[in-house]
């Protein structure tokens, strides 16, 4: 075997793996990305090349505006009161103390359940007539707040928002728990002798040295939650009217009355959502981990 040939050897292990990947990811996008130019619909036997009419209609398309601000909205507010939740948690559990490991796991329990299944719980915990919520506001004096929590367009959007930190703030615990442990215990002591008290500390120790986990929870949380679409269908369906509808539920409408090219156009915008908050979000808290 020649010396060019043991070079290149490695390279054809890589095949297969590329293979499937071709197969299963690169051949789906482009399609995707060439059908989301046409007007491929249920209704016509050709599909013909319209070019951005598609991105015209969906953006002049006032439930599609809405399903883009609502995506953003539950995006920075989920990714802002997870990680502050989760944050707070860590700390909390991350001292010397009864039961530690206990809370550590009942806290991160519900990130293991389907959000189906965590969907239609609260949905019944926040039904209006006998939901546990509205009951317990009742049943402490405080029956003025007891609303309609789902079907209510002023709170809808927000009852959604709170299930999905319920359910991801262990997540974001657990991964900001490894950044605080391994901060080494030295630099806890000196700072003790010295006298500092727990907000310089953590400003000037712990905050500082947790900066990846900080990166990972925020670009994690970012993405995964514009792409919300289970939470979203199971709670609400996109209502009450559109005031919950997000991207993903906007798709899942356009492809069920058969206007795939549309829907696909949708999906592309989703895609450029992403990159273009994802990308920039992660570099930004890259530069501010060398600095720190």
């Amino acid at each position: 075997m020649t010396m060019e040939r043991r070079q290149n050897y490695p390279y054809w292990f890589l095949l297969p793996a590329f293979a499937v990947f071709a197969l299963l990811y690169l051949t789906p996008t482009l399609t995707g990305l060439y059908y989301s130019f046409t007007d491929w619909n249920i209704n016509k036997k050709t599909i013909d090349f319209v070019g951005l009419e598609n991105f015209r209609s969906l953006f002049s398309d006032r439930k599609m505006v809405a399903a883009l601000w609502h995506t953003l909205i539950y995006a920075f507010a989920v990714t802002v009161i997870r990680n502050s939740v989760g944050l707070g948690m860590a700390l909390v559990l991350n001292v010397k103390m009864r039961f530690r490991n206990l809370f550590r796991t009942v806290f991160f329990l519900p990130y293991m359940i389907s959000p189906l299944i965590i969907g239609y719980l609260f949905t019944a915990i926040y039904h209006p007539a006998n939901g546990l919520l509205n009951m317990g506001l009742k049943g402490a004096g405080l029956g003025v707040f007891a609303v309609d929590w789902l079907n209510d367009p002023r709170f809808a959007l927000f009852s959604a928002i709170m299930v999905d930190v319920w359910r991801t703030s262990g997540f974001a615990m657990v991964i900001y728990l490894a950044g605080l442990q391994m901060i080494p215990g030295e630099l806890y002591e000196s700072a003790s002798l010295d006298g500092a008290r727990f907000t310089q500390t953590f400003r000037h120790i712990m905050f500082p040295l947790i900066a990846p986990s900080l990166t990972i929870n925020l670009v994690l949380s970012l993405i995964g939650t514009m792409k919300v679409f289970v939470m979203i269908l199971v709670l609400t369906n996109g209502g009450p009217g559109y005031t919950t509808e997000v991207i993903n539920t906007y798709i899942m409408t356009e492809f069920s009355l058969g206007l795939y090219g549309l829907g696909t156009a949708a999906n592309l915008v989703l895609t450029a959502l992403i990159v273009l908050l994802g990308f920039p979000v992660l570099i930004l808290l890259r530069k501010r981990e060398v600095a720190l």
